[in-house]
């Protein structure tokens, strides 16, 4: 490991496209009755660069975007991952050539930075547990460590794979204190941070698993949140097999493999309550596809992308429905693309951010909850993060 600081460069640009960049991202959302919509029609909108329009019984929300735009240097290859830690807004990306930086929000050069490293990202459980900022990675050299910032010291490893460990994910129950890790060697693992054992390895998977994700918290009482997340937990992975397969995390074993992408699957998500039983996939067959795991059946497939899609999340700062689920999606692509849809309009797209040629195509994404100006509570407002080939990390919303 080794700490620098990158030279600080100048972004140069005209008045016009400063102008350009701060109208384009910013996002406000607001409710409004259908019989102010003749009134609001009168307000200046000029600056106003998308409107989303959801109905919703009397209702009609909008969504106005204008733009808030961060731009982050330091990386020179693609940038494989981004997270976002609330324990002192701090900013982390991972990098294809191994390298990890470390960005305080409102700085532009990074803090710290890692070297010898695939995955990063910030330890949920021992921020909320012991208030400490750690940060986990993984590795080329099959195992995963965690690295206390303060300290400045490694202090925990996992070992287990017989390869590369790609990804990594925390558990959103019990306070983050299980990982899942994703491997060269084709498994899943399960580990418990607290008392550092391997709980189960999920085998099914004929070829590397490129990412993985597990799913949100419930919130009946069956659910025992200490026995590693209670009944009906599961974990989805994807992999260069071209499969999604589903994992019960409490037996240990595969439920479903859910078949239709024609190359590999580079992103898989859950949606969130109501929408547990819903993945959302991309894939390098340039598609994005929506499943339910109740059944294995592919529920929608959107099919704009020009080239692979390499992300995709689901958008907590549009309107939800009254189940509390976003109804938006957005995928980003080597076409140089980011695309919005709407779920539950048949496939279609909303709106679509489309980035310069230079930055050779967007490669991660990440919703981060960043803080209002530097507030310590829970005064967050939703932002999309997204690095690209070229190496740069932007900030949108």
């Amino acid at each position: 490991m080794s700490n620098s600081n990158s030279k600080k460069e100048t972004l140069l640009i005209s008045k016009d496209e400063a102008i350009q960049i701060i109208i384009g991202h910013w996002i406000q959302t607001l409710n409004i009755k259908v019989g102010w919509i003749h009134d609001f029609n009168k307000l200046v909108v000029k600056y106003v660069r998308l409107l989303f329009l959801f109905n919703s019984n009397s209702n009609v929300q909008l969504l106005i975007c204008i733009v808030s735009f961060s731009y982050f240097i330091g990386h020179s290859s693609p940038v494989a991952n981004i997270d976002y830690s609330t324990f002192d807004s701090s900013l982390l990306c991972s990098s294809t050539n191994t390298s990890v930086y470390v960005w305080r929000i409102e700085s532009t050069s990074p803090i710290t930075t890692f070297n010898g490293y695939q995955c990063a990202k910030f330890s949920p459980y021992y921020h909320l547990n012991h208030r400490r900022n750690v940060i986990c990675f993984s590795s080329y050299e099959n195992s995963i460590c965690f690295w206390d910032i303060k300290d400045e010291k490694k202090f925990q490893t996992f070992s287990g794979h017989t390869m590369s460990v790609r990804c990594i994910e925390f558990s959103p129950f019990s306070g983050g204190r299980y990982l899942c890790s994703g491997s060269n060697d084709n498994t899943i693992r399960l580990w418990d941070i607290e008392t550092s054992e391997s709980l189960h390895v999920f085998k099914g998977h004929i070829d590397y698993v490129w990412c993985m994700d597990i799913s949100p918290p419930r919130n009946d009482t069956e659910n025992m949140i200490e026995e590693i997340g209670g009944n009906g937990y599961t974990i989805c992975s994807g992999s260069h097999d071209k499969t999604i397969r589903i994992w019960d995390i409490e037996q240990g074993k595969q439920i479903v493999v859910l078949n239709g992408h024609t190359f590999s699957v580079n992103s898989v998500k859950y949606g969130s309550y109501a929408l547990e039983n819903m993945i959302l996939s991309g894939s390098s067959d340039n598609s994005v596809r929506l499943w339910d795991i109740r059944d294995g059946q592919q529920v929608q497939r959107f099919n704009e992308h020009k080239h692979v899609v390499t992300a995709v999340e689901y958008a907590p700062f549009v309107t939800k429905n009254s189940s509390g689920n976003a109804n938006v999606i957005c995928s980003g692509s080597l076409d140089n693309t980011i695309r919005f849809w709407d779920i539950r309009s048949n496939k279609k797209e909303l709106y679509m951010i489309e980035r310069k040629r230079e930055d050779y195509g967007i490669y991660c994404l990440k919703f981060a909850p960043l803080k209002k100006n530097g507030s310590c509570n829970e005064d967050c407002d939703f932002k999309l993060c997204y690095g690209t080939l070229s190496g740069q990390i932007y900030i949108w919303g």
